[in-house]
């Protein structure tokens, strides 16, 4: 019997990278991982992804690596696929003018790697590393601001900026997810050029914006965003609730921008960005609803307005209608776990089952725990939870309009009235079974 071959392991992230590096050193081309990996081997964490420098040309590495794609191969990038990992290969380059605030109109590749370094936007991402031998290549006291826990511009601050006006998100989310300090140079050319973020596409800024709210430090991006002067340019909804106070005996904890801080600050890493959007804009309608009344102070309607106002938000960030809609259910019914005790059961069950709603009942547990801290409607919530099944609070129709044109009733708007109070006697354990349907029908609602 002929012995079966050794299946091939697959390779992991980075010894695919080392590969596709071997392979154009092999040839003759010199290869270096470069950026954010870099960075993390050098603070001692596992990077998701591998980027490779090299001054091969995009044609020479595409000849290479028959399986790849030419995704930029104008600004010098080709994606190549080795052993299933997508392996990003960028040629050494010069850029020329920037004239639209995001991209060179034209660019010059180059045979230097440290002409390649001083194109890029921080000191921390400007690193490159020898995969064969472990050697670092700092052109830019990349290590030195590492150990520091800075956040650099590369060269002149302003220039990297008015090159990429991104780079002044990037800034921010940075510093936020690695706990580092944004250099003072650096920060202060972000708030003289914080209004020229605006010009940046929605795309691009909702994109920063969820990496920073899902980065499990989500506070400090934000106060790192209201410092730098760019919070009021991209949310002034957001910025307009510092100093708008609230009653104390609910939120002891301060006004409406410290709230929603706290809820930020709470957030874990790699939450949905749904659920992040929802605790950003949960109390977005209070600012201009507030008003002082002889009892105290009051947001009347704050939620409905706070929904126009999260709709508009999330058409502003293009967020897709389904993120849309659930961020906006997020902040509709957010205020109606103060009530889940006292609901009839019917209530309580449609309340249960709206989509997602272990994020309804997240976003209530970080409310509490950014106020007053009573958890009791949030436990009562769980053990429901726990006590009903699925069946109970989803179960199958007992009836459609078709059963009511068959019991002789005319179809109309009266329809969607009795269907309706028919599920709710099924929700209320009253009826189970069709005929039972049928016989409350002919009782509440003779034809």
């Amino acid at each position: 019997m002929k012995a079966s071959k050794p299946t091939e392991q697959k390779l992991n992230a980075r010894q695919a990278a080392e590969r596709v590096a071997r392979t154009l050193r092999e040839q003759g081309f010199q290869a270096y991982f470069v950026g954010g990996c870099v960075r993390d081997l050098l603070r001692g964490t596992e990077p998701k992804d591998y980027d490779v420098a090299t001054d091969a040309t995009p044609p020479q590495v595409q000849e290479l690596f028959p399986r790849s794609l030419a995704v930029g191969a104008q600004f010098g990038v080709v994606i190549v696929l080795e052993d299933g990992h997508p392996i990003e290969v960028a040629t050494f380059r010069n850029d020329g003018l920037y004239t639209d605030g995001r991209r060179p109109i034209e660019v010059s590749f180059s045979n230097d790697p440290r002409e390649d370094v001083l194109r890029r936007d921080f000191t921390v991402n400007g690193l490159l590393l020898d995969p064969a031998t472990g050697e670092v290549l700092d052109f830019v006291e990349g290590q030195k601001d590492l150990k520091r826990r800075i956040i650099r511009a590369i060269g002149n601050s302003e220039r990297r900026f008015e090159e990429d006006r991104l780079r002044m998100l990037r800034a921010v989310r940075f510093a936020a997810w690695l706990d580092y300090e944004i250099d003072a140079e650096t920060f202060a050319a972000i708030h003289r050029l914080s209004a020229k973020i605006v010009s940046v596409s929605a795309e691009r800024v909702r994109d920063e914006l969820l990496r920073i709210l899902t980065s499990g430090h989500a506070r400090r991006g934000f106060e790192l965003l209201d410092a730098a002067g760019l919070l009021d340019k991209i949310l002034p909804e957001i910025a307009a609730m510092k100093g708008v106070e609230q009653p104390p005996q609910y939120h002891p904890e301060g006004d409406v921008w410290i709230h929603t801080m706290l809820m930020l600050e709470a957030l874990p890493s790699k939450c949905s960005p749904t659920l992040a959007l929802g605790v950003l804009l949960h109390d977005v309608g209070k600012p201009p609803t507030f008003r002082v009344a002889p009892d105290r102070i009051r947001f009347d309607n704050h939620v409905p307005v706070g929904m126009r106002m999260a709709e508009e938000i999330c058409r502003h960030l293009r967020l897709s209608q389904g993120e849309a809609a659930q961020v906006v259910s997020l902040v509709e019914h957010h205020l109606r776990f103060r009530d889940v005790s006292k609901m009839r059961e019917s209530t309580l069950k449609r309340f249960l089952r709206l989509p997602k709603f272990e994020e309804h009942l997240e976003l209530h547990r970080l409310d509490c725990l950014s106020s007053h801290r009573n958890l009791e409607n949030y436990e009562f919530v769980r053990s429901r939870l726990a006590a009903l099944t699925e069946e109970e609070i989803r179960p199958p129709r007992l009836m459609t309009g078709d059963d009511l044109i068959q019991m002789g009733y005319p179809p109309g708007s009266r329809f969607k009235e009795i269907l309706q109070a028919v599920e709710d006697a099924q929700l209320e354990g009253e009826i189970s079974s069709r005929d039972e349907a049928m016989k409350f029908v002919q009782e509440h609602f003779p034809s």
